[in-house]
Formats: structure tokens, sequence, C-alpha cells
């Protein structure tokens, strides 16, 4: 004896969840923490960064404009990632502080 047929999944429903499946989901909040850089970090940090890119296993690289902040920044880590990845399921694991070479200019 079974109960009452369940109704059908909404298309939404059934993205969220191939989303969930596929590790997509996973790969966009990991993402979006580029796009959110800013408002994540606040605006002096901002300034002073600019993020690039995360990899599969949650290694974020960010641009910093000199090794003097790229020093300061990496003793600011664990306080930045834990600031990052609040209410993230994709989340960062380390950042990689990489200064801008003297004769490239900021991207």
């Amino acid at each position: 004896m079974s109960g009452p047929p369940k109704p059908p999944a909404t298309i939404a429903d059934a993205l969220a969840s191939y989303l969930k499946q596929s590790g997509i989901s996973r790969r966009l909040q990991q993402a979006g923490v580029i796009e959110a850089w800013a408002e994540l970090v606040g605006p002096q940090i901002a300034s002073v960064t600019t993020p690039e890119s995360v990899t599969p296993d949650g290694v974020l690289r960010v641009r910093v404009t000199t090794p003097a902040w790229a020093t300061e920044l990496g003793l600011m880590t664990p306080r930045i990632l834990a600031r990052i990845n609040t209410g993230r399921t994709g989340r960062v694991k380390e950042i990689r502080w990489v200064p801008v070479s003297p004769d490239r200019p900021r991207p």
C-alpha cells in the first residue's frame, strides 16, 4: 500500500537538483566570490587587489598591487577566507596573493 502520488517536480526544482548533483552549483558559488569581491573584503582591500580565478579545488588567485600588500594580506588570509566562505557551499580553501610586476600595469 503506497501513499498518494507525488506531484511532479517543478523545472526550478529539477534544475537546482541537477546543478547540485553535477557540481556546477558549487563552482558557481566559488565563482561568485570574484563578482562579490569588493563587497566581501571591503573598499580598502578591494582597491589594491583584483581577483582573477577560482580553481575547481578551491584556490582563489588574487592580483595585488605591491609585494608589501601581498604580505599583509597573507597574514589576514584566515579572516578573509572566513568572510568569503560564510553562507557558501562552494568554498574557497586557499588564497594565492600574487603581486603585480612593476613593469606590468594593474588589470
